[in-house]
């Protein structure tokens, strides 16, 4: 009798089609991170190849706690923004791509999450078929309002790239309740503009981060919200970039607390809250 010939399989696909792993971009995180060994020995390439016997073992790591690397960012902001919590709430999650930031809100008791994101596909299953997660796909956050989401969120978080948060800000306030808070990744590559982007895409210079992080302050005043928290993302983004968060306040109804004339000069604001350590170096 001839023997049933074995199929053979990307490492990162594999871990997900056995569970281990909620998506291919996890895996690959996971793979990178030295955490997967095949058949007894550590493997680092997403693509080696796997036949359906192989014994494939995961090591435990905080890296695989939510469904991207994105969501130990997010954890991070919460941490240090601790008066900040999800606990019961409705959420806006712009940006949401994998579901890294949906993932953390769910885990720390949000009630529903809004997951927007103008692509399509890429949310996680888990997430996906969670009853407490809206998936709107095809929405781009620049045109975004209340009624496209079912109403404004208590908190609002974002993490998006190839645009300027200063694009997005206007939006991001109209669709967050009066009285609630913002968390939003500053992404200097993505604020600074071309001219001023190393050909690495890394932005080297602490003037030009600190630059961008304004630039988004002054937008956030100028679209009605209260500056209130800054603080370094705990891991690096693309290419090693450092990216800060944003904490910001939509003002209560009947008061302008959030307005311009009330605000901050925001420069000195960013210059006075700006930390004085982050972290550089972190899995990639």
């Amino acid at each position: 009798m001839r023997s049933r010939r074995s199929s053979v399989a990307r490492l990162d696909t594999e871990l997900v089609r056995r569970g281990l792993a909620r998506s291919r971009t996890q895996a690959a995180k996971l793979i990178a991170d030295g955490a997967v060994s095949v058949d007894g020995a550590s493997v680092t390439r997403p693509s080696h190849a796997v036949v359906d016997e192989a014994a494939i073992e995961v090591a435990a790591t905080d890296l695989g706690r939510y469904a991207s690397r994105a969501g130990h960012k997010l954890a991070g902001a919460l941490q240090a923004f601790p008066a900040i919590d999800p606990h019961g709430a409705r959420c806006l999650d712009a940006g949401a791509s994998t579901g890294g930031f949906t993932d953390v809100l769910l885990q720390a008791g949000a009630a529903e999450v809004v997951a927007v994101d103008v692509g399509h596909g890429q949310l996680v299953e888990p997430l996906r078929r969670d009853v407490r997660v809206q998936v709107h796909e095809g929405l781009n956050v620049r045109d975004m309002t209340p009624a496209d989401i079912g109403g404004p969120a208590a908190l609002t978080v974002a993490d998006l790239s190839f645009i300027s948060l200063t694009l997005v800000l206007a939006p991001l306030a109209a669709c967050t309740e009066r009285g609630g808070d913002l968390l939003v990744m500053v992404k200097p590559q993505f604020e600074v503009g071309r001219e001023r982007l190393a050909r690495t895409g890394v932005v080297g210079s602490d003037s030009e981060r600190r630059r961008a992080v304004t630039s988004v302050a002054e937008a956030a005043v100028a679209a009605g919200l209260a500056l209130c928290g800054l603080a370094a993302s705990p891991l690096p983004g693309q290419d090693g970039n450092v990216e800060y968060f944003l904490w910001l306040r939509r003002a209560e109804e009947g008061t302008d607390a959030g307005g311009p004339e009330h605000a901050p000069d925001p420069a000195a604001w960013v210059a006075a809250e700006w930390p004085t350590t982050h972290t550089e170096e972190a899995p990639a």
